[in-house]
């Protein structure tokens, strides 16, 4: 099993920045693709970005130049800079971890964009 505990949300003016974390721990080992998701108002869960264990990334269009995802494998902690945040950007933020097939979920944390 692996626990993935998110933090780091909250809320933020037009414009502004946030910094979410995940922590995985449990069976931590040959953990592979880790990404950030998210679930806005009335919405179906999206992906947001993703980062293999090698540093590879991939990136929802609606987040390219604003937001960077990256990954300390030493930490066991994978993070989500986010740039000039919008209120379209309001949503439950998730943490995903794939281990062996499996795929494991943060209970998420808010991020409101709003003035």
């Amino acid at each position: 099993q692996v626990q993935l505990v998110e933090s780091g949300g909250g809320l933020v003016q037009p414009g502004g920045s946030l910094r979410l974390s995940c922590a995985a721990s449990g069976s931590i080992f040959s953990i592979g693709l880790m990404g950030w998701y998210r679930q806005g108002p009335g919405k179906q869960r999206e992906l947001v970005a993703v980062i293999t264990s090698g540093g590879s990334t991939n990136y929802a269009d609606s987040v390219k130049g604003r937001f960077t995802i990256s990954r300390d494998n030493a930490k066991n902690t994978v993070y989500l800079q986010m740039n000039s945040l919008k209120p379209e950007d309001t949503a439950v933020y998730h943490c995903r971890a794939g281990r062996f097939g499996n795929v494991y979920w943060g209970q998420g944390t808010q991020v409101t964009v709003s003035s």
